[in-house]
Order: C-alpha cells, then structure tokens, then sequence
C-alpha cells in the first residue's frame, strides 16, 4: 500500500515505515505530524485518485531529526570585468518516518 502526498508544496510517494526527508516542519522532534492532501491510495492494485484530494484520507508521520542539506555554491563571474561573487547555501530539512496511511 502507498499514496501520493502533498507535503509543504511537495508530492511525495510515501508507504509505511518509510522515511523521507521533506522541507523543515514546525514541529519538534518526535512529534506526531498528520497530512490530509493524500492524492491518490493504492491499496493491492486498488486505485483511488482523488479529485483534487482523497476524502477522508490522511497519513499519519513522527518527526524523527531535523538536518542541513549538503551546501551549494553559487559562484558567478564575468570574464575580464573584475567580477566575482561567491555565495553558499544549506537547505533545512525534516526526516519523518511514515505511520499509517488512512482510508476515510
């Protein structure tokens, strides 16, 4: 069994025990976390897609860490103008472990 889930304007394809990384959440660690923007349900071959969301539908996650991303650097430059600019970057993230997958 998996869904589709739009989790902090991402879809992500989650199934049970599964752990993902998703932009930083507001909860803290080892809270519990509940999304209800559940796509679409495959249960055994039985699909719901929902239009745009499934009703009654949720999936239940805990927070497990909050991490930094690896840095990315950005470097810009134009060639014989005396131009340089260098400048890094760390995205924050959240893992979570999915739950439960809830059919409404």
């Amino acid at each position: 069994m998996y869904a589709i889930v739009d989790i902090a304007g991402q879809q992500f394809k989650v199934e049970k025990d599964s752990k993902i990384y998703v932009h930083r959440l507001a909860q803290e660690e080892g809270a519990a976390v509940e999304f209800e923007k559940v796509m679409l349900i495959d249960n055994d071959g039985t699909v719901q897609v929902g239009a745009p969301v499934v009703e009654g539908a949720k999936v239940t996650a805990k927070v497990l860490s909050h991490v930094k991303g690896d840095k990315v650097i950005v470097f810009k430059k134009k060639r014989r103008k005396g131009y340089k600019k260098k400048n890094g970057h760390r995205q924050q993230f959240s893992q979570i472990q999915i739950e439960d997958i809830l059919v409404g």
